[in-house]
């Protein structure tokens, strides 16, 4: 039986979380935002309330809640350190071993351990004490043997003040820091394998992800757009809202035809990208870019390059995968189910207009020289100007499919 299986004795889901005990005086502001985004993540599954304890979170279940689709949800809410499915009894001691033995995963056990912990240290049983007394009588009943060091299962006792909560094993959460604490960013989001990792890894360290999309429809097809859209859904299962802006970048890539010279369209390329999405980030009072770029990995993203593209953007470019190889990008990718989607093929408009052999180490006096030519500024205020914009949310409220809502709104 998986640890939050589906089972009609499951009352409630308890929720450790990590980092977040790190923070200090600041906690509480952590802790808030972490319940609300549990809330949120859970509104429409058959959770009654979320409950604050000391250290933990319990969520309450309807008695036909369906755990399976609970413990989805709550694997993907970033903050949460690990979770169990629980029980919940009172605190002596006799009590909560019966309880315990009446809820056992209906499975073979090799081995098992007891973890107790008082919340409450006015109850009268240390928590060692509590150990054997509750272990004992988990043998008596079972016969599984106790392991201290490696059981095959944990069994963790939490005594409050007035309550006990027991659990099962412990199932990891997506950990980091809650969705919406630490600000805003607008990650570049191509149709690749990259950039939704990247995206994703800003979530987990609690920022808020405005996704922009540049394509070159009609010069080429929809394929693009379609795809980002699809990875902008994937992501939005993380972070439960989102914005996609898609800008349509073929009309840049024409005027760079004629005036650019073909070694150094890419870089002029990424350069005009971090302009417009620095325009569309401000208004969205985002603080910082994100892209998928990884030194050395295509010639646009060599050191040298990476340093002149850098320097047409007047806020933060982040780039968190930057020291990290395909492999390890494509396993993230496969993780987050947004693999799948990357690699459908498709004209992505980096394809568009690329020269043979683009320089690998170009120079910001010559990249300057070839932008000369280009009416920036008016390129960029009808790229922006002309951008479309959808908004994504997870769960969709009054809705039991895994899915996400979408629809296109005005610019904020």
């Amino acid at each position: 039986m998986n640890c939050c299986g589906k089972a009609s004795d499951v009352r409630s889901i308890v929720i450790h979380y990590n980092e977040i005990a790190l923070k200090g005086r600041n906690r509480p502001y952590f802790t808030n935002r972490l319940v609300r985004n549990l809330r949120a993540a859970t509104v429409d599954v058959g959770v009654r309330y979320v409950r604050v304890l000391s250290g933990r979170f319990e969520l309450d279940l309807d008695p036909d809640a369906d755990v399976d689709v609970v413990r989805d949800r709550v694997s993907r809410v970033f903050g949460v350190g690990n979770f169990a499915r629980a029980g919940r009894t009172g605190i002596d001691v006799d009590e909560i071993g019966r309880a315990i033995i009446a809820d056992l995963p209906k499975r073979d056990v090799a081995s098992f351990r007891i973890a107790a912990r008082r919340a409450d240290k006015r109850h009268p049983v240390s928590s060692v004490d509590m150990e054997r007394r509750i272990g004992a009588m988990v043998q008596a009943a079972t016969g599984w043997r106790v392991d201290l060091s490696r059981p095959a299962l944990r069994i963790n006792v939490e005594v409050l003040t007035d309550e006990t909560l027991y659990s099962f094993d412990k199932e990891p959460g997506a950990g980091g820091l809650p969705t919406g604490v630490s600000g805003r960013v607008a990650c570049l989001l191509s149709g690749g394998i990259d950039s939704p990792v990247a995206a994703w890894r800003m979530m987990r360290r609690g920022c808020r992800v405005h996704l922009i999309h540049f394509h070159s429809y009609p010069v080429l097809s929809r394929t693009s757009q379609e795809k980002a859209v699809e990875l902008a859904r994937r992501l939005t299962m993380w972070q439960l809202r989102s914005r996609l802006h898609m800008v349509a970048f073929a009309p840049i890539q024409q005027k760079a035809l004629v005036s650019v010279p073909p070694p150094l369209r890419v870089v002029v390329y990424r350069r005009m990208m971090l302009r417009i999405a620095e325009r569309i980030a401000r208004r969205g009072r985002a603080q910082a870019l994100v892209t998928g770029e990884v030194i050395g990995q295509v010639a646009s993203q060599t050191l040298e390059n990476l340093t002149v593209i850098d320097r047409a953007a007047t806020m933060p470019v982040l780039r968190p995968l930057i020291g990290m190889d395909k492999d390890e990008i494509v396993e993230a990718a496969q993780s987050l189910g947004t693999f799948p989607i990357s690699i459908i093929p498709d004209e992505d408009c980096c394809t568009l207009f690329t020269p043979k052999f683009p320089a690998t180490r170009a120079t910001i006096a010559e990249v300057e020289a070839a932008e000369a030519a280009l009416d920036a500024g008016a390129l960029i205020d009808e790229a922006v100007a002309a951008a479309e914009v959808r908004d994504f949310e997870f769960p969709v409220i009054g809705s039991t499919s895994e899915r996400t809502a979408d629809r296109a709104v005005p610019e904020e």
